[in-house]
């Protein structure tokens, strides 16, 4: 990726930290206001990253008119710092929960014993009152404060719910105190005792969820040895600039991406690929920032430094993915957005129908309080964001970079995944098998003819036929008038002569006449699964040239793993027929789309999707891009430091082809659990909101279940961070 398009993407996007959020409705309230500012397209606020994601129009609106925006209605707004030490605001958080759940169990317990053991004993009565008071205004304090500064700002959140229970119950028994009547002093301090260790368990969960993007930042190197004049200079890594030679000694990280320009040494990419084993380096070889060089010192120019390496465009890609939203997510959405008004409205009907219709003020009271406490939809606003960040994370790890909740729901209707061949299915790494002369012609001067035409080629056959020549030390003469004609070959002047050097559709075209004894040759080998070249001058053919590309390992292995999965699989390539039906034959693919040139790809994929295939398209990433976007999911293979992500909705930075089975696997394991989490939600708030009402859910046990629902909907996304670990430990 260039750096003027990653610094275009930068400056129409904004993200942003929101303070004050306490569940799903909050997010929404924040997004729907973030979307009604000028210059602001599109917003998205995700509840469990705490941030906002905004794309943005021109002119773009300031930092000063959003924080004034987003501050009328309760919340604070900031810009992330440039290396935020996630570790720390986690960390941060989680000890501010435990601090107040220090303060507030004690004297919810022993408030609690009081209830059992001497309730009717005026002086347990009023240390119960002393006791429930720091629970409720000190450790309780900022659940208030939120909870009541959303009625200000005309609004209601999770916060105001658990603040209206928990301040009914106390003032009630404030109350009960003055008039001699009973006290529910230990319903108010175990209901916040309860809530507050929910939030600390909470905080903890989702420090684990995101810590993908805390590890990736970690990775980075800190130092570097810039080399001048000879000598090795140690400077901070920030101040590394494009074209620094840059010494890396054995065991150390490279620090920026760059080219090897001496030494050569192992390095470990698993960091950026997922894969365990070290990848050979020397002159010429790309190398990525963060890796670690394993072996011998290794001497770099730089080609990207900070935020335009490799690592950093991870970290870009995966912060966004996990700011996004599923699809799925817009109805616990739409639900959430009503939920805490519809809540307030239920118990308020609930005490009034326990008062006035059954004649039990008392019991109408705590139902009610047990029905603003269980429906906190917390665990409904977590549901998706923190599966989403889980699985993306786990995706980064393993050298999978998903760009978000929308391809997840895509990846599950797959049943179609198609290969573009060379490069994919293949190393796209041809060589000359075999030289064929006809008509008695030599072979090496069919070669070194051939070679004088492909000479400045960048076609992977072209540059095959040069380099054979060369290795069998043939002199190409020089050759003028190119002209190639895409997907089929190219021509040329050598020595006054043009020479034709392509395929069947080429020769024909230009009127030459193809002798059985050529067409004989050339579907021999084509039948093997190599490429035939035809070579011509002076109006006939007077060799072929067979060329082979190598199967990438495990490529039939992924294609039996697609079928297991129920998914067909094809493969397009601008090979013929008969070399692409070889090669299909070995690898066991069911459908072959051959002869098809780079621009018409898009049109063959909308083909099987007019059949009504949901199709995957697999390929480079770059040359495959208009296909890759027209495909229901587009799946990028990359190599090393080329993330080609722009027009993927996945991509595998390590090249390995089971990368896609995994990536597919993880993409359908991650939704399913989402769906879960909110199956769970849903099903918890719609069983639990009746019991309450009816009284047969007390109040502290409503505020320990809402605790656990939370925790248990975390908990179940950070399984992902499991997945597929046993075959990765067993690959190494």
């Amino acid at each position: 990726m260039s750096s003027t398009t990653s610094t275009e993407r930068r400056e129409s996007v904004a993200d942003l930290e929101i303070e004050g959020m306490s569940c799903a409705s909050c997010a929404n309230r924040v997004e729907g206001t973030l979307a009604q500012q000028a210059g602001v397209e599109t917003a998205h606020v995700n509840f469990a990253t705490r941030r906002a994601h905004l794309e943005l129009g021109d002119p773009p609106p300031t930092l000063g008119e959003l924080r004034e925006a987003v501050a009328g209605i309760g919340y604070e707004l900031s810009r992330p710092a440039e290396e935020p030490d996630r570790d720390d605001v986690d960390e941060r958080e989680s000890r501010r929960w435990l601090k107040r759940v220090l303060i507030a169990w004690p004297p919810a317990v022993a408030i609690m014993a009081l209830a059992l053991t001497a309730a009717e004993q005026d002086w347990a009565r009023w240390l119960s009152l002393a006791l429930a008071t720091p629970v409720q205004f000190i450790a309780g304090w900022p659940i208030l404060r939120r909870g009541f500064e959303r009625v200000r700002h005309l609004g209601a959140n999770m916060d105001t719910l658990i603040a209206l229970g928990t301040s009914t119950a106390f003032a009630y028994s404030v109350y009960e105190l003055a008039a001699g009547g009973e006290l529910y002093f230990e319903t108010a301090a175990l209901l916040m005792a309860f809530i507050l260790l929910g939030r600390y368990f909470e905080a903890r969960a989702r420090s684990r969820a995101s810590g993908a993007i805390r590890s990736l930042l970690e990775l980075g190197a800190r130092d570097a040895r810039v080399v001048i004049d000879g000598e090795e200079h140690l400077v901070p890594v920030e101040h590394l600039q494009v074209d620094d030679l840059v010494r890396v000694r054995p065991g150390e990280k490279i620090p920026a991406d760059g080219v090897v320009v001496d030494g050569g040494s192992a390095v470990d990419e698993s960091m950026l690929t997922g894969e365990s084993l070290p990848v050979e380096k020397g002159p010429g070889a790309p190398v990525a920032g963060a890796t670690i060089n394993a072996a011998g010192a290794l001497t770099i120019r730089t080609t990207a430094v900070g935020s335009e390496t490799a690592l950093a465009q991870i970290v870009r890609l995966v912060e966004q993915a996990q700011s996004g939203k599923a699809p799925v997510e817009r109805l616990a959405d739409r639900v959430s957005g009503i939920f805490v008004p519809v809540v307030i409205a239920l118990a308020l009907l609930t005490f009034a129908t326990w008062w006035l219709l059954l004649g039990d003020p008392t019991q109408g009271l705590l139902a009610a309080v047990a029905v603003l406490i269980i429906a906190c939809p917390c665990a409904l606003g977590l549901a998706t964001p923190t599966a989403l960040l889980v699985g993306t994370g786990r995706g980064a790890s393993m050298g999978i970079l998903i760009k978000g909740g929308e391809v997840l729901e895509r990846s599950r209707r797959i049943d179609s995944v198609v290969f573009d061949k060379t490069g994919t299915l293949t190393r796209g790494e041809l060589s000359v098998e075999e030289v064929q002369a006809v008509g008695g012609e030599r072979p090496e001067d069919v070669l070194r003819l051939a070679a004088a035409v492909e000479a400045n080629s960048e076609h992977p056959l072209g540059r095959a036929i040069a380099k054979e020549a060369g290795e069998r030390g043939l002199k190409a003469p020089p050759a003028d008038q190119f002209h190639s004609t895409v997907g089929h070959g190219v021509e040329a002047r050598v020595d006054g002569t043009p020479i034709l050097v392509g395929r069947r559709e080429l020769i024909s075209d230009r009127g030459i006449e193809l002798s059985r004894e050529c067409d004989e040759i050339a579907s021999e080998q084509e039948g093997s699964g190599r490429t035939a070249v035809f070579v011509a001058w002076g109006g006939r053919v007077r060799g072929v040239i067979s060329l082979a590309d190598t199967v990438k390992p495990g490529a039939s292995e992924t294609i039996r793993e697609l079928h297991a999965m129920g998914i067909q699989v094809a493969m397009i390539t601008g090979d013929n027929s008969r070399t692409a039906e070889a090669i299909a034959a070995e690898l066991g693919i069911d459908r072959v789309l051959a002869e098809v040139l780079p621009e018409d790809k898009i049109e063959e994929v909308a083909r099987l999707q007019a059949e009504g295939l949901t199709v995957a398209m697999v390929g480079d990433g770059i040359n495959d891009a208009p296909a890759l976007v027209q495909a229901d999911l587009g799946i990028a293979i990359g190599t090393g430091t080329d993330v080609a992500i722009e027009s993927s909705d996945l991509t595998l930075i390590s090249g390995r082809l089971d990368g896609v089975v995994t990536a597919i696997r993880l993409s359908r394991r991650t939704f399913r659990t989402i769906l879960q989490n909110l199956g769970w939600a849903f099903g918890y708030n719609t069983a639990a909101i009746p019991l309450a009402a009816v009284g047969l859910l007390q109040p502290v046990i409503a505020g320990a279940a809402m605790a656990l629902s939370s925790v248990s909907v975390v908990s179940n996304s950070l399984r992902l961070r499991g997945f597929g670990r046993r075959k990765q430990q067993d690959r190494s």
